[in-house]
């Protein structure tokens, strides 16, 4: 294995041909953040700006190819992982990462795309409950993956609270429940987050724009550029909150 002055990082997730999300908006990430960015395909989509056309998934076998070749000369500071589509393939990560050892997890539940494309099987929800969740650093879900996670409605601040705390009990270090009050288009958006010892709330400017395609991938990606930095968890999710808010306000048209 080589040393790196920069810290690997690694996203395990799915391609989107349009560039928006995916592992295209993670190692765009990782870039910006001046970490190195390694990847593992797990699936292949067509998809644009418009929705998602097509989902091709990654044979299993491949994906842990992939996570075992990088195990042995670029193992990662932090990682993260993506769309993993299969309760077959959502099994098969969670043994790679068991069996590397591989620490400084960001779970990033992807379940349905932006557009409403739905990029999860339904059997594949209790897979994540019960073998990613109990390895995970951070899980980052929005309010509709958080409520399928918990399996309790999410309606306001307190209940985003409840969630996250439930999401830490069920084996997660930390839980960032995304959006305090999504129902309702409010100036002010809060996202909760819960480390297992204080709740913490991050207050921001709801951005008047339609480019929020992938902004779930680009903070989850951010968060792990900060923990291969070695900053705070608390830190890094802070950090990577803003990253994607002066995203979201210089996202140009297309």
């Amino acid at each position: 294995m080589e040393t790196h002055s920069r810290p690997v990082t690694c996203t395990i997730a799915g391609s989107d041909s349009g560039g928006g999300a995916g592992i295209q908006a993670d190692l765009k990430t990782f870039h910006q953040h001046g970490v190195f960015g390694t990847s593992v395909l797990t699936a292949i989509t067509a998809q644009n700006t418009l929705g998602v056309q097509g989902v091709h998934a990654v044979p299993v076998a491949m994906v842990r190819a992939q996570i075992d070749a990088l195990a042995d000369d670029l193992p990662p500071a932090a990682f993260k992982t993506g769309m993993l589509a299969t309760a077959d393939l959502v099994g098969t990560v969670a043994d790679a990462i068991t069996d590397h050892g591989w620490t400084g997890y960001v779970l990033d539940p992807v379940m349905v795309a932006t557009s409403g494309d739905r990029l999860l099987a339904e059997d594949a929800v209790e897979v994540i409950r019960t073998r990613l969740l109990p390895l995970a650093t951070l899980v980052t879900p929005n309010r509709e993956e958080a409520e399928i996670l918990t399996g309790a409605a999410i309606e306001g601040l307190d209940d985003a609270e409840r969630a996250a705390r439930a999401l830490v009990a069920r084996g997660a270090g930390a839980a960032l429940v995304k959006g305090g009050h999504p129902r309702h288009e409010d100036a002010v958006l809060v996202d909760v987050l819960f480390d297992g010892h204080a709740v913490h709330r991050f207050t921001h400017d709801r951005i008047a724009t339609r480019h929020t395609h992938g902004t779930g991938c680009t903070l989850s990606a951010a968060a792990v550029a900060g923990l291969a930095w070695g900053r705070p968890l608390v830190e890094a999710v802070g950090d990577a909150i803003a990253f994607v808010g002066r995203a979201l306000a210089g996202a140009p048209g297309l």
